[in-house]
C-alpha cells in the first residue's frame, strides 16, 4: 500500500478551482495529492500538523541556467555585453564535467530549499556528453522535479573554427539523453536552441524542425543585440514550425504583431525580470502580454547575478510591472491610478501556474487539486514577518522569505522538513562548490572581490 500523508489544519492556497481554504487538510498518497478538504478523516496516514502555515503548489523556476551556481555574484555589476565576453567566451571554457556536477547540484538543492520543485535547467555549457551526464546526474541526486534543456557553448570561434551560431544543434545527443533517461518520472529532456536571434536561418529551422519531431519544447533566447537573422521568424511561420512546443526566453525586439501572432500560435514567453532589468535587456514582457489575455512564466536566469529565490522574482516582476503602468497611467492622465493592474496572485501564478502551462505540464504541477504530484511548500506564516495575516496570497508574495520555507514536497517525498533539507550533508557540498568557482575564476584572471579582469 502506497504511504500515507495527512498534512493537516494549514490555509491552503490551491490555484485550482477549489480556490483558497482558510484552514484545510491535504491528503498525500504515494506521489499524488488524493484529497483537500476543510476536515478529512483518515485512518493509518502520517499526519503533518501544518498549523500556522500558508501550504501552496511548488514553485516553478522557468529558466535557469543552473550551471553558474559557483560563479555566485561574479557577474553582478555586468552589463549583457560583459556577460557574453566575460561569461561565454571566458569563464565557461573552464568547466570541467565535475565543475558542471557540482554547480548543477548545490543549484538545484538551493532553488529546493527555496520553495522550488520544478526546475527548468537550461544548460548550454555542456561541449561534450559527459558535461551532459554530469549535470542530468546531479538532478537526479537533488530529488527536485527537472526539466533538462540541452543546450550548446558559445565560445569565441578560433581561427578556422565554425562559429557557434552556425552549427546545428547536436540532434544525437539530445536523442541519446532522451532514451538514457526515458520513464524517469521527476526529468524530462528538451532543447535549449539559439533561435532566429543567435543563429542562422539554417540553423534555426534544424533545430526547430528537430524539436518538432522529437516532441519536445525548443526554448530560446530572443534579444541583446541585433538579430543573427532578423527575418528569420517569418520564415519560421511559414514553415509551420511555431507552436505550443516554443519557449521564449525573455522577447524583446519582438514587435506587437509578432507578439500576437505567437499567442495565437500558444507558444509560451518566460521572462527573468530581475535579470533583464540588472542586465540591459529592456522591460520585462509581462505588460504586452497582459495587454494580449496572456502571461508569462518566471525563471531566475542567472545565480551568478541574483539570487535564487522565485518569491523574490515573482515579488520583482510584479513591482515593475505596476511601476510600468502606473507611470503610463500619470503620463495620459495626471494623477495617481484608482487601483494596481496587478494583482498579487497573478504574479503567484506566473511561477506556479504558468510555469506548468510552459513545460506542458498543467496536468500534474502547477496548482493543488486531487490527482496532481504532490509538489507543495509549507510556509510559516505564524512568523514575526507575516503576521498578522489579512490576505494569504499577498502574504505569500510580499511578506514570505527563505526563512519561512518550512517544507517542501516533491512527488510525495519531503525534500525539506522543519527547515532542513533532507538526505543531504552540505558541508562537502559547499567546499567542493567553492574550490569549483575558485579553481574556475583563478584559470580566468578574474579578481575574487570584483569579477573583474586582474
Amino acid at each position: 500500500m502506497a504511504q500515507r500523508t495527512l498534512i493537516r489544519g494549514a490555509t491552503v492556497i490551491t490555484m485550482d478551482a477549489q480556490g483558497d481554504l482558510p484552514k484545510a487538510d491535504i491528503l498525500v498518497t504515494g506521489d499524488t495529492l488524493t484529497a483537500i478538504a476543510p476536515s478529512l478523516a483518515v485512518d493509518g496516514a502520517k499526519v503533518v500538523d501544518a498549523t500556522g502555515c500558508i501550504v501552496i503548489p511548488g514553485l516553478i523556476n522557468a529558466h535557469m541556467h543552473t550551471w553558474q551556481t559557483a560563479l555566485r555574484g561574479v557577474a553582478a555589476n555586468w552589463t549583457l555585453l560583459q556577460y557574453f565576453q566575460n561569461m561565454h567566451a571566458g569563464l565557461a571554457t573552464a568547466f570541467t564535467p565535475d565543475d558542471l556536477h557540482i554547480a548543477t547540484l548545490v543549484g538545484a538543492l538551493n532553488q529546493l530549499n527555496c520553495g522550488t520543485t520544478t526546475l527548468v535547467d537550461w544548460c548550454h555549457n555542456n561541449p561534450t556528453p559527459a558535461h551532459n551526464d554530469a549535470a542530468v546526474t546531479a538532478l537526479l541526486a537533488s530529488g527536485i522535479r527537472a526539466a533538462f534543456f540541452h543546450g550548446t557553448p558559445k565560445p569565441d570561434p578560433k581561427p578556422g573554427q565554425t562559429p557557434f551560431w552556425e552549427v546545428p544543434h547536436p540532434r544525437a545527443e539530445v536523442e541519446r539523453l532522451m532514451k538514457a533517461h526515458q520513464g524517469k518520472p521527476l526529468l524530462s529532456v528538451h532543447a535549449a536552441v539559439l533561435g532566429p536571434h543567435y543563429s542562422t536561418l539554417d540553423v534555426a529551422i534544424h533545430d526547430f524542425r528537430m524539436a518538432q519531431e522529437l516532441g519536445i519544447i525548443a526554448s530560446l533566447h530572443q534579444g541583446g543585440g541585433p538579430a543573427r537573422t532578423p527575418d528569420g521568424w517569418e520564415r519560421l511561420e511559414e514553415l509551420g514550425l511555431l507552436g505550443s512546443n516554443v519557449n521564449i526566453v525573455h522577447g524583446h525586439a519582438l514587435s506587437d504583431e509578432q507578439l500576437k501572432r505567437f499567442c495565437d500560435l500558444g507558444m509560451s514567453f518566460s521572462a527573468a525580470a530581475e535579470s533583464e532589468m540588472s542586465q540591459g535587456h529592456g522591460h520585462p514582457l509581462t505588460g504586452r502580454l497582459r495587454a494580449l489575455g496572456h502571461a508569462p512564466s518566471l525563471g531566475v536566469d542567472l545565480e551568478s547575478v541574483m539570487s535564487g529565490d522565485m518569491i523574490s522574482q515573482a515579488r520583482i516582476a510584479l513591482g515593475i510591472q505596476r511601476s510600468l503602468d502606473n507611470v503610463a497611467y500619470r503620463a495620459e492622465h495626471g494623477s495617481i491610478p484608482p487601483t494596481s493592474t496587478v494583482t498579487t496572485r497573478e504574479a503567484l501564478s506566473w511561477i506556479t501556474v504558468e510555469g506548468a502551462r510552459m513545460l506542458g505540464m498543467r496536468d500534474r504541477i502547477g496548482s493543488l487539486a486531487p490527482g496532481k504530484q504532490a509538489d507543495l511548500v509549507m510556509i510559516r506564516a505564524d512568523e514575526l514577518n507575516m503576521q498578522p495575516v489579512h490576505d494569504p496570497v499577498s502574504a505569500v508574495v510580499f511578506q514570505a522569505s527563505l526563512a519561512n520555507i518550512d517544507s517542501v514536497m516533491v512527488a510525495g517525498q519531503w525534500a525539506k522538513r522543519e527547515g532542513r533539507l533532507l538526505g543531504v550533508h552540505l558541508p562537502p557540498l559547499l567546499n567542493a562548490l567553492r574550490a569549483s568557482g575558485a579553481k574556475i575564476t583563478r584559470a580566468m584572471g578574474l579578481g575574487a572581490s570584483t569579477g573583474v579582469a586582474a
